[in-house]
């Protein structure tokens, strides 16, 4: 059962800001670089997916609004799932992670288990493993991976 406190918890301005800056804003739409066939999905902002069509563009704060709703599903997924008190660096951090992760790989992985057996030092080691793409180790994801876990450390519970 999640921690009732985590429940008042969204991502702070600190960790949208990291999402952001691995993200990339994109204010023209443009073809998923995964699906040579088809580009479907066609993306815009940061990452944002839904109703998205050749042509589109968007302003920054049109972005950051479709990022704060996309983000909702990760958010609910930190919370339904992580059973202890979190601060919210370890929100943030965790937020970021099932966004770019999925919920599926968040729910099924070694740094959930870890950090709700209250082992928060060995969770934060597994960050560092999530590192990999369809082309094996990628520097992007190495380099985000680092930021988020940097930003699960950076507090304490209360």
């Amino acid at each position: 059962m999640s921690h009732a406190a985590n429940s008042l918890l969204v991502t702070s301005e600190a960790g949208l800001a990291l999402i952001k800056a691995f993200e990339g804003l994109e204010t023209a739409a443009y073809p998923d670089p995964g699906n040579r066939i088809t580009g479907e999905p066609w993306t815009i902002g940061y990452g944002h997916t839904r109703g998205v069509r050749r042509g589109d563009t968007c302003t920054e704060e049109q972005a950051t609004a479709w990022l704060r709703e996309d983000l909702h599903a990760a958010e609910g997924a930190v919370r339904h799932l992580v059973d202890v008190p979190l601060a919210q660096g370890q929100f943030d951090a965790l937020a970021s992670f099932v966004f770019n992760c999925g919920a599926t790989a968040f729910s099924n992985s070694t740094l959930l288990r870890l950090l709700n057996a209250g082992d928060v030092a060995a969770a934060a080691g597994q960050f560092k493993r999530w590192n990999r793409g369809g082309d094996g180790v990628l520097p992007g994801l190495v380099r985000r991976r680092a930021a988020e876990r940097d930003l699960f450390i950076s507090q304490e519970t209360d």
